[in-house]
């Protein structure tokens, strides 16, 4: 499937030029965000883990082989990129036991940056973002154009889409959610099952929202939303007096898209007549879904770009910086900017 299949239109225009994303590991930087001050004490070993090149799977199977533990034992709050040079944090759980000699687990693509004790483990979840520094290389675009794209993007944010990511190598994720659905089964193992069940509602969510950028209305709340602002998973209807909150035009408060689960879309008006009308549409996805048991939450329409800056540091190379929301993705950012193309080639017909 192509990315426009996955994701849904672009929000300010076609793209400006191409270049390349993940080059080298420190192209793609992520430091998680986690304001959880350590205890000092308890059974919890935390670390704070610099990774190159290995997924947070990766890391946790090599931290409990160290710790001599059971993977399950191993804690996290959120899934990092391969391909890339990220920290976040991990938790041990080690009842009664002393510090174990992590160094069988170091070496040139991770190193334990710091440890220390906590009285309860780390949760799934528990960072509240996630900062990047980003280089695009071999940068072919006008830098005019591009300063006055990010200066919009800055300004309004961009449409808060699942990356391609999500959705594996040319949607193959996204096949096997079909292929379960077509039978209503679920796969065995917990993990295939979480991955899957995740990539059906991502999916469903972007479909919703690519309406909505190509009408326009990702942007401004309408009677009949549902309205929440940036770091709540909390959402509450939007009437005529709710869709001139103030707070919306700060980028504080969003509408929102289902994250489908039982029940219909508690959304009414326009918006619910179309969120109904896209799981009609992808009804086989929607029953799955509801058989597993997946509650109904809501994700925002709109993603606030905290503090975004940007530079040159040589004339094709664009570094880009800034803070989104837990569960956002970069690439979405990216992709109102440029195509992104193999590295050596910069020739905007090869975009993947």
């Amino acid at each position: 499937m192509t990315e426009f299949e996955l994701l849904g239109p672009r929000a300010y225009g076609d793209a400006l030029g191409t270049a390349v994303l993940k080059a080298t590991a420190e192209d793609f930087q992520v430091d998680e965000v986690l304001d959880i001050p350590l205890s000092g004490d308890g059974e919890h070993l935390w670390l704070w883990v610099e990774k190159r090149g290995l997924n947070t799977e990766e890391a946790a199977r090599r931290l409990a082989r160290a710790a001599g533990v059971p993977l399950r034992t191993v804690s996290y709050a959120g899934l990092k990129d391969r391909q890339a040079l990220t920290r976040q944090w991990f938790s041990v759980q080690l009842p009664g036991k002393a510090d174990p000699d992590m160094a069988a687990a170091q070496d040139d693509t991770l190193k334990i940056l710091k440890m220390g004790r906590h009285k309860r483990k780390l949760q799934r979840g528990a960072h509240a973002a996630n900062g990047f520094t980003l280089r695009l290389t071999q940068l072919q675009g006008d830098q005019a154009a591009l300063q006055a794209r990010l200066e919009s993007i800055a300004s309004h944010g961009v449409p808060n889409y699942f990356g391609t990511q999500r959705f594996g190598w040319e949607g193959g994720n996204l096949g096997e959610a079909r292929d379960y659905a077509a039978r209503q089964a679920l796969p065995e193992q917990r993990a295939v099952r979480s991955r899957l069940l995740s990539t059906a509602r991502s999916y469903l969510f972007n479909k919703v929202l690519a309406v909505r950028v190509a009408d326009g209305s990702w942007q401004r709340a309408q009677v009949g939303d549902l309205l929440a602002f940036t770091d709540s998973r909390s959402f509450f209807p939007a009437g005529e007096a709710e869709c001139s909150d103030p707070r919306l035009a700060i980028l504080d408060l969003h509408p929102t898209g289902p994250q489908w689960g039982a029940g219909d879309s508690p959304a009414t008006g326009a918006t619910g007549a179309l969120e109904h009308a896209v799981a009609e549409g992808e009804s086989a996805l929607r029953d799955w879904l509801i058989k597993a048991g997946m509650e109904h939450e809501r994700r925002i329409l709109r993603l606030p770009i905290g503090g975004l800056t940007w530079h040159y540091p040589e004339p094709d190379i664009l570094q880009l910086e800034f803070v989104l929301p837990a569960g956002c993705f970069a690439t979405v950012l990216v992709r109102e900017l440029v195509d992104l193309v193999p590295v050596g080639q910069t020739d905007s017909s090869c975009v993947f």
